[in-house]
């Protein structure tokens, strides 16, 4: 299978988020319907509903980012653009990333950025390095059901950004 270049979608980030969750590039299926996280056994959506307390994973896209905006978090991807044949991250080659310091310039109730799995998290935080200022960087296990360690695991590290939430 030859190697596609994929675009990220625009971000979803209201101007008063105290959350940023960036991921690393949407897979082919969250591609093709146009949503983030859109991969049936894509755990995102149980895990964020069970921090915020809101039925995200019930809900239609639009409802969900808009309890998202609600509950003042944004959603976005570190890579703009890049070359990949599967939708696995370490297929990834080519990556040209979003400027992640520009966007949060524009947030200044910004409190807390949390990467969704390692590829986002290596890409981020050399990004990142002196542009976050105070605010807090977190290294969250992969939503992705590739990541095999198991939804309570994954739970107990994402329950985190109820840090980001309680202010």
């Amino acid at each position: 299978m030859p190697s596609v270049r994929h675009i990220s979608f625009a971000p979803h980030v209201a101007s008063g988020a105290r959350l940023l969750i960036l991921g690393s590039l949407p897979g082919a299926r969250s591609l093709a319907a146009r949503q983030y996280y859109a991969h049936p056994t894509n755990q995102f959506w149980r895990l964020l509903g069970a921090v915020t307390g809101r039925p995200l994973a019930s809900l239609s896209y639009d409802a969900r980012l808009a309890q998202l905006a609600a509950a003042r978090i944004g959603l976005w991807d570190v890579i703009r653009t890049a070359a990949r044949r599967t939708s696995s991250d370490g297929d990834i080659r080519d990556a040209e990333a979003h400027d992640l310091s520009e966007l949060i310039q524009t947030l200044p109730d910004l409190c807390m950025i949390a990467f969704n799995g390692g590829k986002a998290a290596a890409i981020g935080r050399r990004q990142l390095a002196t542009a976050a200022g105070s605010i807090t960087l977190v290294d969250l296990p992969s939503s992705s059901a590739a990541h095999t360690i198991g939804f309570e695991a994954k739970l107990a590290q994402w329950m985190r950004l109820r840090e980001a939430l309680s202010g």
